[in-house]
């Protein structure tokens, strides 16, 4: 039988590849260093018009990939990490907009990454792969963005990371971009960010099956990286959404086991998110991409965020969460601020969400209405009517 969508599904999506940076072109990174070849795994939504300029980019977040919405066969039981913004009649309506999204470098989903072969030696790069940045992940999708034939983007979006990505689009290549969305992000990591990293990076390489970053055909880094995935979870939540969610409800049982045992909800659930990460990542590229979250800091080179943001032509929706302590409030307003001061067409909403900072994959309510009606006039002011059409 033929595949039915679901009312608001844009149903059965594949992924895809392209390879850039061939010898002896391959891309220059931040560090100095040259990486090449270079592909990238990435998927498309909905229809490129004519003119292509209904085209919205879709920036992941630390353990995200290019699977943001739909499904790979009738069988799977999730959708993409942001289907529920993403298709006919929602936030990014597949109806009107081309919304591509791709896994970035570093990553494991299909990209190069710590994972993959390296041609000089033919085996895995494990530590030999070089340091990244947020910028050079901006780099690498120019590169996707090119090979598509897109010129300017309508809209550039992401949640954390994926909204770092976001506002280095914005500043560095204010040319291709016509809208940026940075939700639930920062223009630098805080100190407290940084040290939640460490430790989670820690956590990883201390266990005994790192061996060095090599560990590629042998038994993974298992318990170092879950460690680093319930450390990160818990940056991602609330206390009042770890409240609602599990209180102090024991697990299975009436009373205390008096052991170390699992005893409450929390820690089972704890336990439960690192033992699945560890099945669909990779121990090396959580060492990398943290270090490039680490590295990023919007004010540099010029040493101010007010300078940093001058040249931006950007129209900015920057959204934060008031129960986000990972990236609280207060470092988007200081975004916020930043563009005001020199005149650029920005609006902020801050949304009373009691989920943390992972409101903006949980929360579809608020933002999708804010994100609709941003979209929407920027379409009509930029004269993209019927976005859909070819």
């Amino acid at each position: 039988m033929p595949h039915r969508k679901e009312p608001g599904s844009i149903g059965l999506v594949r992924k895809q590849f392209y390879t850039f940076g061939e010898p002896p072109h391959e891309m220059e990174l931040a560090s100095g260093a040259k990486l090449g070849p270079i592909t990238l795994a990435y998927e498309t939504y909905g229809r490129l018009n004519r003119d292509k300029s209904n085209a919205i980019l879709i920036l992941h977040a630390l353990s995200g990939d290019s699977h943001a919405a739909g499904k790979y066969s009738e069988s799977d039981k999730n959708p993409g990490w942001w289907d529920n913004t993403i298709g006919p009649g929602k936030a990014f309506d597949t109806d009107k907009y081309f919304v591509i999204c791709s896994n970035v470098i570093g990553g494991c989903q299909g990209s190069t990454g710590p994972a993959s072969i390296n041609p000089a030696t033919g085996k895995e790069y494990g530590l030999s792969f070089p340091m990244i940045t947020v910028h050079d992940m901006v780099r690498a999708q120019i590169h996707l963005i090119d090979h598509l034939g897109i010129d300017k983007l309508l809209a550039v979006t992401g949640g954390s990371m994926g909204g770092m990505q976001a506002l280095r689009w914005a500043v560095s290549y204010p040319d291709r971009v016509i809208a940026s969305i940075p939700i639930a992000t920062t223009s630098k990591l805080s100190p407290q960010g940084i040290a939640f990293n460490e430790v989670g990076r820690v956590a990883i390489m201390a266990d005994p099956n790192f061996n060095g970053g090599d560990y590629y055909g042998r038994t993974v880094p298992r318990e170092g990286l879950a460690l680093a995935r319930m450390i990160g979870h818990i940056t991602y939540l609330s206390d009042d959404s770890m409240h609602e969610k599990f209180g102090r409800k024991l697990r299975g049982k009436k009373s205390f086991g008096y052991n170390f045992n699992v005893d409450f909800e929390v820690e089972s659930y704890l336990r439960y998110k690192g033992d699945t990460f560890v099945h669909r990542f990779d121990a090396n590229s959580y060492l990398y991409i943290t270090k490039a979250i680490d590295y990023f800091d919007l004010s540099l080179p010029e040493g101010s965020l007010v300078k940093a943001v001058e040249g931006t032509k950007a129209k900015f929706l920057i959204i934060s969460f008031k129960s986000d302590w990972l990236y609280p409030p207060y470092q988007a307003r200081e975004i916020v601020k930043a563009l005001m001061i020199n005149g650029v067409d920005v609006t902020y909403c801050e949304i009373d969400s009691r989920y943390g900072h992972d409101a903006f994959l949980l929360d579809e309510g608020e933002m999708s209405k804010m994100i609709t009606n941003f979209l929407a006039n920027v379409a009509e002011r930029s004269g993209i009517r019927e976005a859909a059409s070819s």
